[in-house]
């Protein structure tokens, strides 16, 4: 755990307990970054809490075992008994390596955790921020502690109600939905690469060429990926036009692989039972994501749970937060990761205890996008405002 204490103790207002995510971030790290503005720094001490199995909590290490794993887009019955078998024997080698953590690491398990700090810390109430994943998290210290919060942010929210088909499908078309408000800048913008030219079918030839070098389609809409998740246009359209300047190399956070095997395959119901369904799931990935083929984090997720045995521990179900305070969620419209309709459905869910505000605009995590993100979320954690509907889109 870590704690920045408040800049300005005559005026604390208390704990600010933040999680960035992943999951496999530093919630510890997160709490000493410059994320948050100066005004939440002088009124709250900024908490992180490394979960199970991240950070410098005790360990989840495996990543060194799925390395070598059979693909996860498999073309027949033999290449998904493949995979099958191979996520089994990686699985029961981490259960092994990491000890009883593994199986008692989910979100509803870490919210007990957080609530044990706030005890520790001897505070009656907490205000809590949580993005992405993180967001899981907020959920289940809402549902379990509600009266124990005084403020709560869900920025870029991942609907913890759903089910197999939606965390795949969903997933799959917000990343197409990104790529058409890509499409829509080059059109715009004469400095995007392919300005003035058809950049669907850019987009196909680079696949067609892609397939010629190793793991090269899957790698450049992996790359794609990444480039609308920040978003970064100009990148993107280096991918297509193959003049890439810099590194393509993907990175995720810290320890994600080997943390999302006990954690997110805890938290929903990802098992994938058989060739037939995993063919029906794909269909529509393919369905409703035509231009990026499906979602990047949504199918290898749920390939990464193929295997796992049993009822998830902590399973998905629809939100109940009657005992917390009116909590605030915020999105981007156009987001990659977590759909824009994962956060509508959270407050229609809940809508008595929920306020959504939207960024109009592009990109994963919407807190630090604009003044108007940022002080919306300042505000409410600060003042209990309730924010503003919308913020305008800002096109740097």
């Amino acid at each position: 755990m870590a704690r920045r204490v408040a800049t300005d103790p005559a005026r604390r207002l208390g704990v600010l307990v933040v999680d960035p995510g992943g999951p496999g971030g530093s919630a510890a790290e997160f709490a000493l970054s410059r994320l948050f503005s100066p005004e939440l720094r002088a009124r709250f001490d900024i908490v992180g809490i490394d979960s199970r199995g991240t950070g410098k909590s005790l360990a989840i290490r495996c990543a060194d075992l799925v390395a070598d794993q059979p693909t996860t887009y498999p073309s027949d019955e033999a290449e998904f008994a493949a995979l099958l078998r191979y996520n089994q024997d990686a699985l029961a080698k981490c259960r092994a390596r990491s000890g009883p953590i593994f199986d008692h690491a989910d979100s509803a398990l870490v919210a007990q955790d957080v609530d044990a700090v706030r005890q520790a810390l001897g505070e009656r109430k907490i205000s809590y921020l949580g993005l992405s994943y993180g967001t899981v998290l907020g959920q289940a210290y809402a549902e379990k502690f509600g009266h124990r919060l005084r403020a709560m942010v869900l920025d870029s929210v991942v609907d913890h109600s759903a089910d197999l088909r939606r965390f795949m499908g969903d997933r799959a078309a917000a990343v197409d939905d990104s790529f058409v408000e890509f499409v829509r800048w080059c059109d715009r913008t004469s400095s995007c690469g392919l300005h003035g030219k058809d950049v669907y079918a850019a987009w196909e030839a680079a696949l067609v060429r892609a397939d010629g070098e190793p793991l090269g389609r899957q790698r450049l809409i992996d790359s794609m990926y990444y480039a609308l998740r920040e978003p970064d246009w100009p990148w993107a359209a280096e991918l297509i036009t193959g003049t890439q300047t810099r590194s393509s190399v993907l990175s995720f956070e810290p320890n994600y692989e080997s943390v999302r095997l006990a954690m997110v395959c805890q938290d929903f119901s990802l098992r994938i039972k058989d060739f037939g369904q995993y063919s029906r799931l794909r269909a529509e990935e393919l369905r409703r994501s035509p231009i990026m083929r499906g979602s990047l984090v949504g199918h290898d997720e749920a390939a990464a749970c193929v295997g796992v045995a049993g009822r998830p521990s902590n399973p998905p179900h629809r939100l109940d937060v009657r005992h917390a305070p009116k909590i605030m969620v915020l999105s981007a419209r156009h987001d990659p990761v977590t759909p824009y309709d994962w956060a509508v459905s959270i407050h229609r869910q809940a809508p008595r205890n929920t306020a959504l505000m939207t960024y109009e605009g592009w990109g994963h995590v919407a807190y630090p996008r604009s003044e108007c993100t940022r002080g919306g979320v300042d505000a409410y954690l600060l003042d209990l405002t309730v924010p503003a509907r919308s913020c305008p889109a800002v096109e740097s």
